[in-house]
């Protein structure tokens, strides 16, 4: 697989357009991160935008950029992948 560029743009202040390029391809994500779901994954450490690319690449990992949701809440993901509030937080932390 490529290494992948996220390029993230804030919308509103809890909506943001996420695009993923993998050489000459490319996905665009529509995401919202709730403040209560921030406030719980970060502790208000890193910026909203910092959580959403960590984000995108907790679910690059598991899956293509073809494969992710065009429009989801940050929330989502954890019916997905039931690890992903526990080690988004670990990454938020720097463990």
């Amino acid at each position: 697989m490529a290494h992948a560029r996220i390029e993230i743009e804030r919308v509103k202040d809890d909506t943001f357009r996420v695009t993923i390029t993998e050489g000459a391809s490319h996905t665009a994500h529509t995401v919202t991160v709730d403040a209560a779901d921030y406030q719980k994954l970060t502790g208000g450490t890193v910026t909203k935008e910092e959580l959403v690319r960590r984000s995108f690449e907790f679910l690059l990992e598991r899956e293509s950029k073809e494969s992710i949701l065009s429009s989801f809440s940050l929330a989502v993901i954890s019916r997905y992948f039931p690890e992903y509030g526990r080690e988004i937080s670990r990454r938020m932390r720097g463990d």
